[in-house]
């Protein structure tokens, strides 16, 4: 083992000789005597602020194609985010990868890491979230080391952006825990070249506000956000699986699709899926999706053709992306602790969705005028995106 790595470790110390956390006063009793986490405000008023900042009838970027650069310099071995500043981002990413297939459902996800003054890219774009998650797995095992080179990282990215079809967004996610940046030449024209192929890049920033960040973002029409602790690094991963504005004013253009049925050949028709090729792993079967045009076969969807290159979606994939054209409306708020409020008087206290009760705020339906918690607002509203109250036969 190095020398220097001792000695690093003998100034770390041990987890148990650091500062003890005083996860007692995370505690709190709101009006009603219940015990509440002094971060259940702060969940609910940034996922409200999300709900409400939904617009409807604009033109959304539906198919996204996104590489996420995650900085895995020396800096991100700091224990402020526990354990320690990567094992944590890597947890957030994972579910971050869940959620934004779950939003966006024919659009894809790239891995790249910045270390040692240069970016090596670890996943192509890919549609499946399971394969994205498999390749974070092994992040842990070069460790953090050096500098990160934003420059690089952007070039890298770009090389592979630049050749998306232009129906698509081309959008890049940077977790920047580094203070620091060091680049080979000049950003400023790296900067121009993404401007000018029309890519998108947004930065979480985890130690503070960097100049240079916030003029990437600046001029590539991102977000730039730093946290404020593991709760809103979460809220600002779901924020970013949104599908974001199109910023693009060009004239509509139409895209040829396909849907392949799933179909299963005779025992003695065997062939491999073009999916699989490219890898190690050899997968035979006699069943698979098969391209309507050049008859390729595929073992999952959505994917893009690497013959013709059509791009193969599901019917119940197109119908998942449509709920962002048309979000539901927010539920109005209602306080139930105020008497004077003529509209609680006749309404019951129990949540129409969990039947369970409820203790402070109530949110209203606009049409059935059916009462729900804050738990079933936020599922209406982000998983069901219709009011089952509404959509009830009964009703």
């Amino acid at each position: 083992m190095n020398m220097n790595n001792l000695l690093n470790e003998e100034n770390e110390g041990y987890i148990w000789e650091g500062d003890y956390e005083q996860t007692w006063k995370d505690i709190q009793e709101d009006e009603t005597g219940t015990l509440r986490t002094a971060t259940d405000s702060v969940s609910y008023q940034a996922r409200k602020r999300q709900l409400l900042e939904k617009q409807s009838h604009i033109r959304l970027s539906m198919m996204r194609h996104m590489f996420v650069v995650i900085d895995a310099s020396a800096c991100m071995n700091d224990k402020d985010l526990k354990p320690n500043r990567l094992i944590c981002v890597q947890r957030q990413i994972e579910k971050f990868a869940f959620s934004f297939f779950d939003q966006n459902p024919i659009s894809q996800l790239g891995l790249i890491v910045t270390r040692n003054k240069s970016a090596e890219k670890i996943s192509d774009l890919v549609g499946n979230p399971k394969k994205f998650v498999d390749k974070i797995q092994g992040l842990k095992e070069k460790g953090c080391q050096g500098e990160p080179s934003l420059q690089n990282s952007l070039e890298l990215s770009l090389a592979s952006l630049k050749h998306v079809k232009s129906h698509s967004s081309r959008e890049i996610l940077i977790i920047m825990g580094s203070m620091t940046t060091c680049d080979p030449g000049d950003i400023f024209s790296t900067i121009n070249e993404c401007k000018k192929h029309k890519i998108r890049c947004s930065i979480i920033g985890l130690s503070a506000e960097i100049h240079v960040c916030k003029k990437i973002c600046s001029e590539l029409e991102g977000i730039y956000s730093v946290i404020l602790d593991e709760l809103h690094l979460n809220d600002l991963f779901q924020r970013v699986a949104f599908p974001l504005p199109n910023s693009d004013n060009g004239a509509q253009t139409l895209m040829r699709m396909g849907f392949p049925q799933h179909k299963i050949l005779k025992p003695e028709e065997i062939s491999m899926c073009l999916c699989h090729m490219e890898t190690n792993e050899t997968r035979f079967s006699n069943g698979g999706y098969f391209c309507p045009i050049c008859d390729s076969k595929y073992c999952e969807l959505p994917i893009e053709c690497k013959v013709c290159g059509l791009t193969l979606v599901m019917a119940p994939h197109l119908a998942r992306s449509y709920h962002h054209l048309f979000p539901l409306e927010p539920f109005k708020e209602i306080n139930l602790l105020l008497e004077e409020n003529s509209d609680t008087a006749n309404i019951s206290e129990n949540c129409s969705g969990c039947q369970f009760l409820m203790n402070k705020n109530a949110f209203q339906c606009n049409f059935c005028k059916k009462m729900y918690c804050i738990e079933c607002d936020i599922f209406i509203h982000e998983t069901l995106h219709s009011c089952p109250s509404c959509t009830s036969p009964i009703n």
